[in-house]
């Protein structure tokens, strides 16, 4: 098993004990991280929250769009290419309008994540607000 499989399943299960050199504090169960951690996504965060950006929680729930994201999503799954970051960004389709977000490893993902969204029937338009993650 990969190092970070093993550390994506243990922060999923609430399980993940940060070395000491990422953790400056910890108190009343809250773990703060030291600013130029990778696991620090405070300001991202803060962006989902105010509306502004597209979560998967605004998937539109009709029959066509809700087809569209998982359509790519499966292309995505598929692509061995891919990184993991990259198979788990996030698709999110409202009206034909597909959302691609998240971490990919370099432009080259982003541009292959955008491709299979654009050539994927239904779509109208992609906005592609994928980020590429800093070497």
């Amino acid at each position: 098993m990969s190092i970070r499989l093993l550390l994506t399943m243990l922060a999923l299960t609430g399980s993940l004990m940060l070395t000491a050199g990422t953790v400056q504090a910890e108190q009343n169960d809250a773990i703060y991280l030291a600013a130029d951690s990778a696991l620090e996504n405070t300001e991202i965060n803060a962006r989902d929250k105010n509306n502004t950006t597209l979560t998967p929680e605004d998937q539109k729930e009709t029959k066509k769009d809700i087809k569209i994201t998982a359509h790519i999503r499966k292309a995505v799954v598929r692509d061995k290419s891919l990184s993991i970051d990259a198979q788990n960004a996030k698709i999110i389709t409202r009206s034909g309008v597909v959302t691609l977000r998240g971490p990919v490893a370099n432009e080259a993902e982003s541009k292959k994540l955008e491709k299979i969204a654009k050539k994927t029937r239904g779509v109208v338009k992609v906005d592609n607000q994928l980020e590429i993650k800093a070497p």
